[in-house]
């Protein structure tokens, strides 16, 4: 038997299984309809079934049904293989488990999500025991998390559902200014002179999570324009009833897509990096951008192009790598990236 025709008839039984499990009795063309195949295939699956993996299967002629025939001893005695899945079903079903088991049992929420677990726990394994090996051999590691107060969290996601505007105070990060001394800082699009009282209302547009933080993105009266707000740098915030201004998502699209991470724009430009050989092996095989460009070149180096409208986040990618990449173009990322490199070095001096 082919892998193909192997990873088909697995797919049924595991279709078979469930349908008897969730069933008293299963009528024969339930079984054909939903698994969609001729009798003769149903029937080696079944087969297959019984001895390969004991399954007590029997046809019950007063329900006219396929059902197992002793329920409750069937967990001893008979058991299908464990599947694995993809990466990205692993990691969906991961973060499902993770954040569902992240909140309070005991609120009325933690009680509605229950039969959600349940179901949850069903398709990773058909017990408890599997279920916990998935949680105790599966993990996911969260970095540089940073804390949102609860109470903004819920005014944000209110403000962006029932689609009103919100005041808020933004600014819990510092940074020094011309002067010298120190101004809150702004969004992360930062790129307009941060206030003292830095007191806004936006029209929240986009609820993101992105790199373990959360940011809103939200059409900024002050600025006239879009921006993005970290959750955590929040300090005040009010639902008011004023109605949302709307963005179109073609919009909203270009706007993100065309930035780099997080930090979003319009008005793109490209860089071209340069890796090592030492790199260029890691770096080709990552996504940097969804609209990257990249290929080998002469000596083993990658040659790594990305779009990006603020290069803030970029050039935390770029000194990530250190003296494994060089910055080709443009000559003003180049420029910022070697006076970010000096300033490293001048604390060490």
């Amino acid at each position: 038997m082919s892998h193909t025709n192997t990873v088909e008839r697995i797919e049924r039984i595991y279709k078979i299984e469930q349908m008897l499990s969730q069933r008293r009795a299963t009528p024969r063309n339930d079984i054909l309809e939903a698994l969609g195949v001729s009798l003769a295939t149903f029937k080696r699956d079944l087969e297959y079934l019984r001895d390969r993996f004991n399954a007590p299967i029997i046809w019950d002629a007063e329900l006219r049904g396929y059902r197992y025939e002793d329920a409750v001893q069937i967990g001893p005695k008979f058991q299908l293989p464990g599947l694995w899945f993809s990466e990205q079903e692993l990691h969906a079903l991961a973060t499902m488990q993770y954040l569902l088991g992240s909140i309070d049992k005991g609120g009325p929420i933690g009680r509605q999500l229950e039969p959600l677990m349940g179901r949850l726990n069903s398709i990773i394994g058909q017990d408890n025991d599997s279920t916990a090996e998935i949680k105790k051999r599966v993990r996911l590691v969260s970095t540089s998390a940073r804390k949102n107060d609860l109470e903004h969290f819920k005014h944000v996601g209110s403000a962006l559902v029932k689609r009103r505007r919100l005041d808020m105070v933004y600014g819990t990060r510092h940074r020094p200014n011309d002067s010298g001394s120190v101004d809150a800082d702004t969004s992360v699009n930062a790129d307009e002179k941060p206030s003292s009282a830095n007191r806004r209302v936006v029209s929240p547009q986009r609820l993101i999570h992105y790199r373990d933080n959360w940011y809103l993105g939200a059409w900024c009266h002050r600025a006239n324009d879009i921006r993005t707000f970290s959750l955590d740098a929040i300090t005040e915030c009010t639902v008011l009833e004023t109605p949302a201004k709307s963005i179109a998502e073609p919009t909203l699209a270009k706007y993100y897509d065309g930035g780099y991470g997080i930090f979003g724009g319009t008005r793109q430009t490209w860089a071209k990096l340069k890796f090592n050989p030492t790199s260029a092996r890691y770096v080709a095989v990552e996504q940097w951008h969804p609209q990257q460009k990249g290929k080998f070149i002469k000596g083993g180096y990658y040659q790594l192009e990305v779009p990006y409208a603020n290069a803030t986040e970029l050039i935390m990618d770029i000194m990530r790598h250190g003296s494994d990449v060089e910055v080709q173009a443009p000559a003003s990322l180049r420029k910022a990236v070697i006076a970010k490199v000096r300033d490293t070095l001048a604390i060490y001096q």
